[in-house]
């Protein structure tokens, strides 16, 4: 269930793209400037807007640890920026001086990438912030790009409809005809996916463009075979051009916006319409997933970002660490790993651990050795730090015995209930977030997606004793 639970309404023109880090969001626009707002209330922080670019500002992203941002513009530069006090830290000229459409940084944070309207593509180092290497697309500008999550290859998309396959030394290893009448946008997802005939991995990417057509990919990289690039399948729905797509971080669902105003919201392995919102008046320019919170954005021309929330029934990067109590660590999942990640602020080693298969009982038998000769992290600092995390998840897990019965979590907000209510449908929820949900005009339950008859909440007094009893027996 995807729930609006906040608008943005600052920028005074067409909102082009919005990024998430994992307590930030950030927004820009044709009104040449980027707004950066805190996840925790989304309040703008003090240094927002950052100003400098002198036109229309067309993408923005963060760097995987979330210490920087991107941002490029029609004014031919991509300007990187300290997302802690808003300072600019550089500013990079397209060698052409072409309008740059589109920037992204690989997952390691090593390089960035900007592309252009006159096909030109540009590695930037990032630790010298000059220029590593350049290429060009045959044809057309270059309007999309995404890196795979091991940082091995990038892929391009172009406005004559190709997608090109780059490795990190910027050679050209693939190039595919996707979408007829151009590519507007891709992503590829951080979950692979296997092939049990063969035992091969892929990595799954998305692109969509002015065919009105969103395709799923699946793209094989091994030195042996070089890259393989497979056609899957074909989403529909949108009814005009589809301006922008994106995958969940667990790679679940893929979000698609459009000329059409709707934004749609698909299940990654069935390719089924799980939500169709249609709150935008104007274009749909951009949609986000955020990397550790059930959030999503979507933006548009009608100069709002509309951010939604998702109840999801299995624990997300944002409410994983919180629910270490509930799910043992022993049992998490890749997925669980890589929201532990990103809330120890140790995002940059999400692709890694994914390429690695790490799960919670491998995190839990990780050592100085296994950090250093099996997942090739070289320095000292990093490999100490995950493993202080890793120690301190080990005494969490001896210190938290307890697992809430799950009958006093409110199925809205996953939290022990204060003050349990019944509605109409028969379940309990807490009295606060369902009084929220019934104002936010959705008439239906949270439970069964079903009509409510009647929007009355009876307190339940029965469950409320019992959990305080159940709270007695904890404090002994």
């Amino acid at each position: 269930m995807a729930t609006l639970i906040h608008t943005l309404a600052d920028h005074s023109n067409d909102v082009n793209y919005c990024a998430f880090s994992s307590s930030c969001l950030a927004t820009c626009s044709l009104d040449k400037t980027i707004r950066v707002y805190s996840l925790n209330n989304f309040t703008e922080l003090p240094y927002s807007p950052l100003k400098g670019h002198t036109y229309a500002v067309h993408c923005c992203c963060f760097s995987p640890s979330g210490h920087v941002l991107a941002s490029c513009s029609t004014d031919g530069t991509t300007m990187v920026w300290n997302t802690h006090d808003g300072r600019m830290l550089a500013v990079l000229e397209q060698p052409s001086g072409s309008p740059v459409r589109v920037c992204r940084f690989s997952p390691e944070s090593t390089y960035l990438v900007s592309g252009a309207a006159d096909g030109s593509v540009v590695l930037w180092n990032m630790q010298s912030l000059k220029l590593y290497r350049s290429g060009n697309v045959k044809d057309g500008s270059l309007v999309a790009c995404a890196f795979s999550p091991n940082g091995n290859f990038f892929v391009t998309g172009s406005s004559c409809g190709d997608l090109t396959i780059w490795d990190d030394k910027m050679r050209c290893l693939y190039n595919e005809k996707a979408h007829d009448l151009g590519v507007t946008c891709c992503d590829i997802s951080s979950q692979l996916i296997s092939d049990g005939e063969h035992g091969f991995r892929y990595f799954q990417m998305a692109s969509c463009g002015q065919d009105n057509q969103i395709k799923l990919w699946l793209i094989l990289f091994a030195d042996f075979l070089g890259v393989e690039l497979k056609y899957k399948c074909t989403l529909n729905g949108h009814s005009a051009p589809v301006l922008a797509c994106a995958f969940s971080y667990d790679g679940q669902m893929l979000v698609s916006g459009s000329v059409d105003k709707c934004v749609i919201i698909y299940e990654t392995s069935t390719g089924n319409t799980l939500h169709t919102l249609s709150q935008h008046t104007r274009y749909v320019t951009t949609c986000a997933f955020a990397p550790c919170s059930p959030l999503l954005a979507t933006g548009s021309m009608d100069k709002t970002v509309n951010i939604w929330q998702f109840d999801l029934k299995q624990p997300c990067a944002g409410n994983t660490v919180e629910n270490e109590s509930k799910v043992a660590v022993e049992d998490w999942s890749e997925d669980d790993v890589s929201a532990w990640l990103c809330a120890q602020d140790l995002a940059d080693f999400v692709g890694l651990f994914k390429m690695n298969n790490i799960d919670g009982k491998e995190l839990l038998n990780l050592t100085k050795e296994s950090l250093t000769n099996e997942l090739k992290i070289e320095s000292l600092g990093l490999r100490s730090k995950v493993l202080q995390k890793i120690e301190e998840l080990r005494m969490k897990m001896i210190s938290v015995s307890v697992t809430i019965p799950d009958e006093f979590l409110c199925p809205i907000t996953r939290e022990l209930m204060k003050d349990p209510v019944i509605a109409a449908d028969g379940y309990s929820y807490e009295k606060e977030a369902m009084e929220n949900w019934i104002s936010n005009k959705r008439q239906s339950s949270p439970m069964t997606n079903l009509p409510l008859h009647s929007l009355m909440l009876t307190p339940n007094r029965t469950l409320k004793m019992a959990i305080s009893r159940w709270l007695e027996t904890q404090q002994k």
